[in-house]
């Protein structure tokens, strides 16, 4: 399964969603969870990860993983800058003790990264999807990205999931 998260903050919480697809090219929904926790820690410039690592691990907890087939699928960054540091889907994929591949999904590049990401243009946009990756080779997650269903920029369950953290 190929688990797809989002999160959205509003107040002193957070709603995270998650859709599952069981092909890379689908966009028929095969799982869904979405859950709101409170307390949420406030924003920390440098370090995102302190406040939605919380939420995805929440969420998580409620999904039985499988290390051989599951793939996660994050709107961040995995890795920061060139020399590894961590972003959110690397403190993810350490979280899982390395067995679940992790697949981060920027649309902004703010991270300072040239050979740890890949840019993948999608659609007819000229603005590219940065993506970053951990248990899973770069050049195949940016490859499993663009594969993704839809015509546009963002993949159709990104967009779907992405709107699905919203609905309060």
């Amino acid at each position: 399964m190929i688990y797809c998260f989002d999160t959205y903050y509003f107040d002193n919480k957070a709603q995270t969603s998650c859709i599952g697809i069981s092909d890379w090219s689908s966009n028929e929904v095969q799982f869904e969870l979405s859950e709101t926790i409170s307390g949420v820690q406030e924003y920390e410039s440098g370090s995102f990860y302190k406040r939605e690592l919380p939420c995805l691990i929440s969420i998580l907890n409620l999904i039985e993983l499988n290390p051989e087939i599951d793939t996660i699928v994050i709107d961040g960054f995995v890795i920061l800058d060139d020399d590894g540091k961590l972003g959110l889907g690397g403190y993810l994929f350490d979280h899982l003790n390395s067995l679940i591949p992790v697949i981060g999904v920027a649309k902004n590049n703010f991270a300072k990264i040239n050979k740890l990401a890949k840019k993948v243009y999608r659609g007819e946009s000229k603005k590219p999807l940065y993506i970053t990756a951990k248990g899973i080779d770069l050049e195949l997650a940016s490859d499993r990205i663009n594969q993704m269903h839809g015509n546009y920029r963002l993949p159709t369950i990104l967009k779907l999931v992405d709107n699905h953290c919203r609905k309060l």
